[in-house]
């Protein structure tokens, strides 16, 4: 198992406890703001960082290959609003003719 994967596994056992807990803990009462907010914002974060790093990361080292093309042309998609399945398809398109031309 990678240190990828434990991180993974860790942050997702810590999301799983923390949104398990704090019902069962505060018995009721709203979380306070400070928490709410940081549980609100950790499952982007941690998929932010998978992209970034299954992007941008062979082993230890940082390439720049077809995929961070795919990731660049998915974000014109996006600022372009196109639908979620055709950024997909557009993202995995360039990579794959990068991929091919070279």
């Amino acid at each position: 198992m990678t240190t990828t994967w434990v991180v993974v596994l860790g942050a997702s056992a810590g999301t799983l406890v923390i949104k398990g807990l704090a019902p069962a803990l505060l018995g009721g009462r709203a979380l306070p703001a400070r928490v709410a907010g940081a549980m609100a914002l950790l499952a982007p974060a941690v998929l932010a960082a998978l992209i970034v790093t299954n992007t941008f990361a062979t082993g230890r080292h940082v390439v720049l290959d077809p995929r961070a093309a795919g990731l660049g042309a998915a974000l014109v998609a996006i600022l372009l609003r196109a639908p979620v399945l055709v950024v997909i398809v557009v993202a995995a398109g360039t990579a794959a003719l990068l991929r091919a031309l070279t």
